[in-house]
């Protein structure tokens, strides 16, 4: 009897300590989820290859989406006006992080906060900008890449002469209002005077004068376009590639996205790679890191893409040469 006793006993203990154990574990919370916050001015067509970019860059750093990381998406499809209230909706809902789709939105994701940390994939100048204090000690509750990178006109002007050899005139398409936009002009003007090719500048401020602009490039006996950083037009890159078409006039673009709407091409900073590499930011903000310590980075990874069927459309053959040099070829 001692012995059955003491068994009892032990059992009892047992099944003590268990019961504690697991009430213990109910009554602890479950592990809070960090909720991204992803705010664009765009429709979620129109941003897809940046999106599933920047879900690539999570997944290498371990990120499973409802297992140890949530989103929450806002796309304001081409509507500036939503985006104040987007961004205010995001901070209403206490997100971890706010990753931003361009540069027409970083503005709204700042005003909205000054505490919760903000990741800018891609942003003109982020120090003229007033978005940080510098490029190596941001400051504030904001960090990023920037893709102030003037000299690509220069590069985009020699690839639009290598594949219309006779250029002589080119429209040179431009929002004077998008901080850096002066100095890729003369950047463009540096690039022409050595190619021997004459810039005609037009003012585009918004999507309601492209077509004008085209045909005052026309009038203007262009014989090649090149269009400017202007994220306000990019929800009009289908508009750009049909006026461009119907004009007869080659266009280079500073996004890719252009090209996927049908335009001809685009040799730009790979907004892609930046959008992947964003998910490092995000993934040490994440673990403790300050956005004022985190450096903001220059582009380091540069894309050329063309679009064939446009070439044909408007009668126009792509060297082999510029044709093997391309990182991607629409057809």
């Amino acid at each position: 009897m001692p012995k059955d006793g003491n068994m009892s006993s032990r059992l009892f203990a047992l099944c003590a300590v268990l019961f504690a154990l697991c009430a213990s574990a109910e009554a602890q919370p479950a592990k809070k989820i960090p909720r991204i916050g992803f705010l664009s001015s765009l429709a979620p067509q129109l941003v897809a290859e940046r999106v599933k970019a920047f879900r690539r860059g999570l997944a290498e750093h371990g990120y499973e989406e409802g297992k140890n990381i949530s989103f929450e998406w806002r796309y304001a499809d081409g509507k500036t006006e939503r985006l104040a209230e987007l961004a205010a909706d995001l901070v209403r809902r206490k997100v971890d992080v706010i990753v931003t789709g361009g540069p027409a939105v970083n503005r709204f994701a700042k005003e909205a906060t000054a505490s919760i940390p903000i990741v800018l994939p891609f942003d003109n100048d982020p120090v003229g900008n007033g978005f940080a204090a510098s490029l190596a000690r941001p400051g504030g509750n904001i960090t990023g890449f920037s893709t102030y990178y003037p000299e690509i006109s220069g590069k985009q002007l020699e690839l639009l002469k290598e594949i219309v050899p006779r250029l002589s005139r080119l429209a040179v398409l431009g929002n004077s209002t998008v901080p850096g936009n002066a100095q890729v002009l003369k950047e463009a003007e540096l690039a022409a005077n050595s190619l021997g090719v004459e810039l005609h500048y037009l003012e585009l401020q918004n999507p309601g004068e492209i077509e004008a602009a085209f045909r005052a490039a026309s009038k203007a006996h262009a014989e090649a376009v090149l269009v400017l950083g202007s994220q306000v037009v990019t929800a009009h890159a289908k508009t750009f590639a049909a006026v461009a078409i119907k004009n007869r006039l080659p266009a280079s673009y500073w996004s890719p996205e252009f090209v996927q709407a049908g335009g001809l091409m685009a040799y730009s900073v790979s907004i892609t790679d930046l959008f992947r590499r964003t998910a490092t930011y995000v993934d040490k903000i994440l673990k403790g890191a300050k956005p004022a310590d985190l450096p903001i980075e220059q582009p380091t990874k540069f894309e050329l893409v063309i679009n064939l069927k446009a070439a044909r459309q408007i009668g126009l053959t792509i060297p082999p040469n510029v044709l093997a040099r391309a990182d991607r070829v629409i057809r």
